[in-house]
């Protein structure tokens, strides 16, 4: 029988190996009483289920370490599977809390680690340019640079599928195109699409109020200004369909034609 040969073939490679920054949801527990955290999480999740089904999410246990609060981290695991959420890794300081973390497969993030996980099977995340000068598009093209002092910019020009995830990071996200049923928008500064929007959009996801959406046409799933969101069951069927603009007043999350 002819052993198999174990040398590199000299076809094209198979695969590539690449480092991109994408935003993940990150679950910060700050107590351990695990029955508080299923009853506000499952409420959450009830209003919006498409938002959380199937999302990747990240646990940070270090407040919890930084107190010496034991948690129970395999119940936690299996209670936010449960919920259809995917934990991907751990951020904890704790030598036990990694073993464990490790024996359940998942990822163990230290403090200060700057490296973000992918969580699309088909992202059209935006690195920035190599000289920091700006963000690149979709097909790989750097934008114009911006003028220094202002945010950065990320422009797209092609259709996003269902499927697909946009992070423009540290600015805004426009796109020129429509935007499809299960894809996701995220930007820290505002969000602007010029053609239908029935995916997600999730505009100041930094935490900045003054974020705004603007869209042509809206028919999205979910609407999100830092934090806080509204389904589409919640869309009054007179702002569907038109052009609006969704932003904060006093905490509310406000929909207005233009």
């Amino acid at each position: 029988m002819a052993e198999r040969s174990t040398a590199p073939s000299a076809g094209p490679d198979p695969f590539e190996l690449k480092v991109a920054s994408f935003s993940l949801p990150v679950l910060r527990l700050l107590a351990p009483d695990l029955d508080s955290v299923a009853l506000r999480l499952g409420n959450r999740i009830e209003r919006a289920p498409d938002f959380f089904r199937n999302t990747p999410i990240v646990i940070d246990l270090t407040e919890l370490d930084r107190r010496k609060t034991p948690i129970d981290l395999p119940q936690l695991v299996g209670m936010l599977r449960g919920y259809g959420l995917l934990p991907l890794g751990v951020k904890c300081i704790d030598p036990e809390l990694s073993a464990t973390a490790q024996a359940l497969e998942l990822a163990v993030l230290r403090e200060g680690s700057g490296r973000r996980l992918n969580p699309s099977a088909e992202p059209l995340a935006v690195p920035a340019a190599p000289d920091g000068s700006g963000h690149r598009s979709q097909a790989g093209e750097p934008n114009p640079g911006r003028v220094p002092g202002q945010p950065a910019s990320t422009l797209i020009t092609k259709p996003v599928r269902s499927g697909q995830r946009i992070y423009a990071e540290g600015g805004d996200l426009s796109i020129v195109a429509p935007v499809s049923s299960g894809a996701e928008l995220m930007a820290d500064g505002n969000i602007h699409v010029y053609g239908p929007l029935r995916g997600r959009a999730l505009a100041g996801m930094r935490g900045n109020t003054e974020a705004r959406i603007f869209c042509q046409d809206l028919q999205a799933e979910l609407i999100s200004i830092a934090g806080h969101y509204r389904v589409s069951e919640g869309i009054p069927n007179e702002l569907r369909g038109v052009p609006v603009q969704v932003f904060l007043d006093h905490q509310i999350l406000r929909i207005e034609k233009l």
